[in-house]
Order: structure tokens, then C-alpha cells, then sequence
């Protein structure tokens, strides 16, 4: 009996600790989920490509970077970059700011966003 509740205590444990890891995303996975992104984004500080550099991303008012240039419907969209918005922008641009620039269908999976954001800020604190 004892080691069924020792087994069920570390399973709770384990589950726990799983889902906090979850909902706070691996930097290190989503470095290799923005691969996904680099063809049109960089996180070079001041560096643009198709779309801005997604340094220092989180946090920042949308259409804000100094020298790129950003679709009306962005500039006019009054987003802050918060966890939550990036999220949801990730998982379908086109819902969030429908009449954007950027064509990229989504990421589907929250992990791979939780993911991906975790790696912009990590990369953004360096």
C-alpha cells in the first residue's frame, strides 16, 4: 500500500511539474520550431527581412520597429505583444489582424507557440 501511494504522489508529481514546464515553453525547442520562421524573420537586433526582426518582440506595441515598413491594418491594430497575443497571432495571423501582411498559416500546436515564444524571450534578454 505504501508503494502505491509513494507511486501515485510521484506520478502526480511528475504530471505537475509537466505541465508547468508545458505552459511555460522550452527555449530550446522553440528555437528549432522558428526555423519555421527564418525565412522571413531574423531576431537580429535591427536586422529586417520580409517581416521584422523579432528581437525584443514581447512586450512591444505592434508596427513600432524603426524601419520597417508595416501594413496599415498592423500599425492600426493597437497590440501590445504580450505572451498571450503572440500566441494567438501565432496559431492563425489572419484571425488576429486579418487584413496583415504576413501569409503564414499558423502554428497549430500550442506547445510548438509556448515553445517559440519562450525562445524570443530568451533570445531577447541576451
Amino acid at each position: 500500500m505504501q508503494f502505491v501511494r509513494a507511486g501515485l504522489l510521484l506520478a502526480a508529481m511528475t504530471l505537475v511539474s509537466s505541465q508547468a514546464i508545458a505552459e511555460e515553453g522550452d527555449p530550446v525547442n522553440g528555437e528549432k520550431v522558428f526555423k519555421r520562421c527564418v525565412a522571413c524573420h531574423t531576431i537580429e537586433p535591427g536586422k529586417k527581412k520580409i517581416g521584422p526582426s523579432l528581437h525584443g518582440v514581447v512586450g512591444r506595441e505592434a508596427g513600432t520597429l524603426e524601419g520597417f515598413k508595416y501594413s496599415d491594418a498592423m500599425l492600426e491594430s493597437g497590440i501590445v505583444w504580450d505572451e498571450e497575443i503572440l500566441s494567438s497571432y501565432l496559431e492563425n495571423p489572419k484571425k488576429v489582424v486579418p487584413k496583415g501582411k504576413m501569409v503564414f498559416p499558423g502554428l497549430k500546436k500550442e506547445q510548438e507557440r509556448l515553445d517559440v515564444i519562450a525562445y524570443l524571450k530568451s533570445v531577447s534578454e541576451e
